[in-house]
């Protein structure tokens, strides 16, 4: 946070956030910056980044509600032992949950949160041809990005605190058919974040490397630092 010319603080933090932009990378890391107790104009880069919030991702939220959204479209509309159920509801799953654990995996292995990361939008796109499949057999339409029904889901989803119960009661009192394509606009929305996530993650891998590369740099710049006596109290 710094002052601005009419003595107002400026936050560097997280602003709202539009529907169709994702976070590149956690907000919560770049807030945490460390600063050198010594003063030095070479501070010692972090090793370990501060953890992200995975809660903060809009990608994360957006894929909570497709999860539950499912789960109920599932208990609503399919039939009880039908194995599309259970392989709509982990598919769902497992998109909201590996958005947790590559998070969570972001403080030691920036290439184990690409790689879940990428698991997550796998996931959806296999829940969103679920959805398509369940409206192509019984013949039911799919909405056009652009149609009236489509534009509508996507003025929900800009919403600057997106859940479930933005969409609860079109989920309690619609037809299948139009919760289907509901879910099929928030996948949609989720897996433009994920993309746009990813290459966010790729960029910053290949500018700051990994962990191993982030600690031959810390072990050179100690050394470079003792070396030059900016390393004593």
């Amino acid at each position: 946070m710094k002052k601005t010319g009419n003595g107002k603080h400026e936050n560097n933090g997280k602003a709202a956030m539009p529907s169709h932009d994702s976070h590149d990378s956690h907000d919560s890391h770049d807030s945490h910056n460390s600063q050198n107790p010594l003063g030095s104009q070479n501070p010692q880069p972090l090793i370990l980044p501060p953890r992200g919030d995975y809660q903060t991702l809009l990608s994360y939220q957006k894929s909570e509600v497709v999860y539950q959204l499912t789960f109920r479209f599932c208990q609503s509309f399919l039939k009880k032992g039908d194995r599309t159920v259970d392989q709509m509801v982990q598919a769902a799953r497992s998109g909201k949950q590996n958005i947790v654990e590559g998070s969570k995996a972001a403080t030691t292995s920036k290439e184990m949160e690409i790689k879940l990361t990428n698991v997550a939008r796998a996931s959806l796109e296999e829940l969103l041809e679920d959805y398509r499949d369940y409206l192509k057999v019984r013949d039911l339409p799919i909405w056009d990005k652009d149609s009236r029904e489509a534009q509508y889901v996507r003025k929900l989803g800009r919403e600057s605190d997106v859940s479930y119960e933005m969409y609860r009661t079109f989920v309690d009192t619609r037809p299948a058919e139009v919760v289907a394509n509901i879910a099929i606009c928030l996948i949609h929305q989720t897996n433009f974040l994920l993309d746009r996530q990813l290459k966010g993650l790729e960029k910053a891998f290949l500018q700051d490397g990994g962990l191993r590369e982030r600690m031959t740099k810390a072990r050179l710049q100690a050394r470079d630092a003792q070396k030059n006596g900016r390393g004593k109290v």
